[in-house]
């Protein structure tokens, strides 16, 4: 493993607690059961979007989608509030149903993927990036990077597949410093709620397998030519979000920005995907106030597919605009 240079010191760290995989396979199914949610339909991933980005181009790739309960997603949110802000957008109110949307960014001789997207072992509903990179004509052994959000099950599981080979055999693994080392930490499974430990665990067991092509790197750095890591931390730890400068420029926003609607008209409510979701709430209005004065365009990892617009304001509040 390399580290870029930065103002953030290391921590170290023992070695991690290491589940075998029928033991990550009961993990996930135990959270899956407990959480009640209806199926949707696994339907074939959308084709590939591109966006020109000066002299680089963007490829937005579909990994599918997820379905979460409203009581985890909103979980401090009274009903009715819930209620009174989606229903006139026409959305249901007892449930989440968020896309992920990978970026392949093509620029010089790099192919650099935002994330991996979760692999065959998370929802069912989710796991398309092969399909999607196929359709988008490029082989995984193209991409030379690998830029991580976050550690999240989709955005990181997809690093190996069904036999725990790497998906990805030639990238450079990039993430931030206090995100490797929160998920490295053996005290976090141990911390972590039971519904979630498979997070911790599936993370720990994928960070074995890249290590040894991973550079950590500091908020601010520049990742690869021309991609700036931005600090976007609450969500998890060490959250990064990815300007690309060139052209008009795109900000990658991971999940800091999550929902077309609730992220934007009530940026301040607390998330339950958050890991601080006061932070979260504090770094979202950040990143909106910055967007809508830049005149920015933004990528959603979970905004509705392709996840590409910009912010606009609405009152006190904000608007997605997506792309036309």
């Amino acid at each position: 493993m390399e580290e870029a240079v930065g103002n953030e010191s290391a921590n170290g760290r023992s070695d991690p607690t290491v589940w075998n995989r029928r033991r990550v396979l009961g993990a996930v199914a135990a959270a899956a059961a407990v959480s009640g949610l209806p199926g949707r339909p696994a339907l074939a991933a959308p084709a590939p979007v591109r966006l020109a980005l000066g002299d680089a181009e963007v490829t937005v790739l579909s990994d599918g989608g997820l379905v979460l309960p409203m009581g985890f997603y909103l979980p401090e949110t009274p009903q009715a509030e819930i209620d009174a802000l989606l229903t006139p957008h026409g959305l249901p109110t007892d449930m989440v149903r968020p896309d992920c949307n990978l970026t392949l960014l093509r620029t010089g001789d790099r192919v650099v993927l935002f994330d991996a997207g979760a692999g065959p072992l998370f929802q069912e509903t989710a796991g398309k990036l092969p399909g999607s990179l196929s359709a988008a004509g490029v082989a995984p052994d193209e991409i030379t990077d690998v830029c991580f959000t976050h550690a999240h099950p989709d955005h990181l599981w997809g690093v190996i597949d069904d036999f725990d080979e790497p998906v990805f055999p030639n990238a450079r693994f990039w993430m931030n410093r206090m995100e490797w080392d929160f998920w490295r930490a053996p005290e976090t499974l141990d911390a972590m709620p039971e519904a979630r430990k498979s997070f911790v665990v599936g993370a720990q067991n994928r960070m074995d397998v890249i290590e040894p092509q991973v550079t950590l790197f500091d908020a601010g750095a520049e990742v690869v030519p021309g991609v700036e890591a931005v600090a976007s931390f609450g969500h998890t730890a060490g959250h990064c979000s990815f300007m690309i400068h060139g052209g008009d420029g795109l900000l990658v926003v991971g999940d800091a920005i999550a929902n077309a609607v609730i992220s934007f008209e009530r940026p301040d409510w607390h998330a339950g995907s958050d890991q601080d979701p006061a932070a979260g709430a504090a770094t979202r209005g950040r990143l909106l106030d910055r967007l809508t004065a830049d005149k920015a365009r933004i990528l959603g990892f979970h905004l509705p597919y392709p996840g590409i617009g910009s912010v606009e304001r609405k009152g006190a509040h904000y608007r997605f605009a997506p792309a036309g």
